[in-house]
């Protein structure tokens, strides 16, 4: 049977006004019938700091999620450090490939529980934009050297990316995103992440929307997971260990056929794909049921929640704590990974200082920002916004060999 929503063969097609009678309203009228009342929607969004005409087919969310996608700060995530240092292999996990599996996890949980896909996975995709090079141990050294103008954390610098840094269009500076993503990045709040002073004016303060909070826990579930993944692969986990904590062990329990016995590669595999899904559902329970319990109706309720309405059962929260915890004592203090962390506060120490008496040495481009910033937060901006392997290669080029 032919598609009747298809235009007839030979017959002139205007993709405007399929646009104008179809598509312009289309997608506030969808999120009203498909999406939960105390989910993120279009027409009751607070808007953008300089207003804007809508697209014709694209929600403001989508609109901004593709304007995130389309930076230069985005692109350099692949050049940046999750736990290996980037150059010390191609295999391990990087910033944007954390990233990106982080917003696939957002955008399952968002749509099992009826909410704005497109909010969770804006908020995902720009959540570790202002990331430093070599990960958190960048972004320590960098607050340590900005002590006295206001420090650095990595949720202001990636508002700061998307509001100030990234300059795309002639009307306004930045991205010029919608409010609930640019809420969504700076009350990111994780076990690494610690939201500072509010940067958006927010009078009435409040809980973040409940597409924000997922991402939250998107991120602590896709960090542990991948990094039991990239533990093993580098031969500092071993799968006899992990047998002792409660959360890998459910998972190997379930591996009861013959492949999973004969393949190390499957078993590991398969711990990653298992230790998702068992959080993952564990969190749409219990997050359904906290929704019912505190009566949670529309978005203002959401607001006006104390604590986090998505999360854990007690009894996951326990275990993913646990798995942390192990990750903690066995992984992120190795020597091979500690060794990389100590050349990392040297690179980025040191350039700092040398850019600090010598301003020349920066783009050309940051020189007319002198009249209007610090100096140290040019120098912030421009080292925060390096790729590992630039960081390394700027300083070999102006100090010197780094091992």
């Amino acid at each position: 049977m032919e598609n009747s929503s298809r235009p007839p063969p030979n017959q002139n097609f205007s993709i405007g006004s399929f646009v104008k009678t179809d598509m312009k309203t289309s997608y506030s009228e969808i999120e009203e019938r498909i999406l939960a009342p105390y989910a993120t929607k279009s027409a009751e969004s607070k808007g953008r700091v300089y207003p804007e005409v809508e697209h014709p087919y694209r929600s403001p969310f989508q609109r901004d999620r593709d304007r995130i996608i389309h930076t230069s700060a985005f692109r350099r995530l692949e050049g940046k450090t999750q736990v290996f240092v980037t150059f010390t292999g191609d295999y391990y996990r990087n910033r944007l490939t954390h990233t990106i599996e982080v917003a696939q996890i957002s955008r399952t949980i968002a749509r099992a529980l009826r909410l704005n896909e497109d909010v969770a996975e804006a908020i995902a995709l720009a959540h570790d934009l202002g990331h430093s090079p070599f990960g958190h141990v960048g972004e320590s050294v960098l607050n340590e050297l900005m002590r006295r103008c206001g420090g650095f954390e990595h949720n202001e610098q990636s508002l700061r990316v998307v509001d100030l840094l990234e300059t795309r269009y002639p009307d306004f500076p930045g991205l010029n995103l919608s409010w609930e993503i640019r809420e969504g990045i700076i009350k990111h709040s994780t076990a690494y992440d610690h939201p500072g002073k509010n940067m958006l004016d927010d009078e009435n303060g409040g809980a973040p929307t409940l597409e924000a909070q997922i991402v939250n826990i998107a991120d602590e579930i896709t960090y542990s997971c991948h990094d039991v993944d990239d533990g093993q692969k580098a031969g500092i986990l071993d799968e006899k260990t992990l047998r002792s904590v409660g959360l890998p062990a459910r998972v190997f329990d379930s591996m009861k056929r013959s492949e999973f016995e004969n393949s190390e590669k499957m078993r590991r595999y398969h711990l990653v794909r298992g230790l998702i899904n068992i959080q993952v559902t564990d969190l749409l329970v219990n997050t359904s049921e906290a929704l019912e319990r505190r009566n949670i109706r529309n978005l203002d309720d959401v607001r006006a929640a104390s604590g986090e309405i998505v999360g854990f059962s007690a009894e996951m929260a326990s275990l993913n704590h646990e798995l942390k915890s192990h990750l903690h004592e066995n992984f992120y203090r190795h020597p091979r990974v500690v060794k990389m962390t100590d050349v990392a506060r040297r690179i980025i120490a040191s350039l700092f200082e040398v850019y600090l008496d010598n301003m020349k040495l920066l783009p050309a481009d940051l020189a007319d920002r002198f009249r209007d910033e610090d100096p140290e937060r040019i120098v912030c901006d421009y080292i925060a916004g390096m790729t590992d392997m630039y960081a390394k290669n700027e300083y070999e080029k102006i100090i010197g060999k780094v091992m």
